[in-house]
């Protein structure tokens, strides 16, 4: 569904932020791209979605394929208007009323706590309620491709779970999903394959299990320690990692 090979990345002729980096999302998949604050995650999302040049980025190599929608980390809705003008926006490319009615009643489907606000002003949801609503918008563009930049941050535990149940019902009606995370436990146990960033590269992929039972991923993403207690990421002020991870 998605081939990105060889991809570079650099800002103001200067910067290079992404190195040589190269992912696949098989068709009907879920596939996680985990990193820190830094790591290149967003960057990533930009040069696949076309949005570099509004951030003084230009694609030096790699190819990307069309037919995307994308939730922007942040949710970013339009605060002023209504959730169903929220709604329509996200049809805009789309011509086909009955497409258009269609896609509209499964986000209702999807997404109940927005049936009775439908004529509420966004910016006066919950954050919650604005994910769900980024994520619907999106879906009324009907893709074959989904990607989510950081759907669960800022969210309270149960709505993490909400919303990774609701990806995998999208994912369900046919739609692959590229889900971009520092919650890795929350990605890998929904994603089909994982790619692991840092520095602007990817540094491991493989398939769930694999990941969760690294330990440089359970140290790092999971807060565990090697004899298995559990920290916060605040109390990580230094990432020991793997030569393989310096290559």
């Amino acid at each position: 569904m998605l081939e990105v090979a060889n991809l570079e990345v650099v800002y103001n002729e200067v910067v290079l932020v992404l190195r040589g980096l190269s992912i696949e999302v098989p068709e009907g998949g879920i596939v996680a791209l985990l990193g820190a604050n830094g790591a290149g995650k967003t960057t990533t999302v930009r040069a696949i979605t076309g949005l570099l040049d509004v951030h003084e980025g230009d694609i030096t190599k790699g190819i990307v394929e069309a037919g995307i929608t994308q939730v922007m980390e942040g949710r970013r809705v339009f605060a002023e208007l209504t959730v169903d003008e929220n709604l329509e926006t996200g049809a805009f490319t789309v011509r086909d009323r009955k497409a258009n009615a269609a896609s509209y009643s499964r986000v209702m489907e999807l997404f109940p706590p927005l049936q009775p606000r439908r004529r509420h002003t966004a910016g006066y949801l919950s954050g919650g309620e604005q994910q769900m609503l980024a994520i619907g918008r999106a879906l009324m563009a009907d893709p074959k491709l989904l990607i989510l930049d950081e759907p669960s941050l800022g969210l309270a535990p149960m709505l993490i779970e909400q919303i990774r149940d609701i990806i995998v019902d999208i994912n369900a009606d046919g739609v692959s999903v590229l889900l971009i995370e520092q919650n890795a436990m929350m990605a890998l146990s929904i994603a089909d394959y994982g790619y692991v960033m840092e520095s602007g590269k990817i540094v491991m992929d493989g398939e769930p299990k694999k990941l969760l039972a690294d330990e440089d991923v359970q140290e790092f993403y999971l807060g565990l320690r090697a004899e298995g207690e559990r920290r916060s990421f605040r109390d990580v002020k230094h990432y020991k990692r793997r030569k393989r991870w310096l290559s």
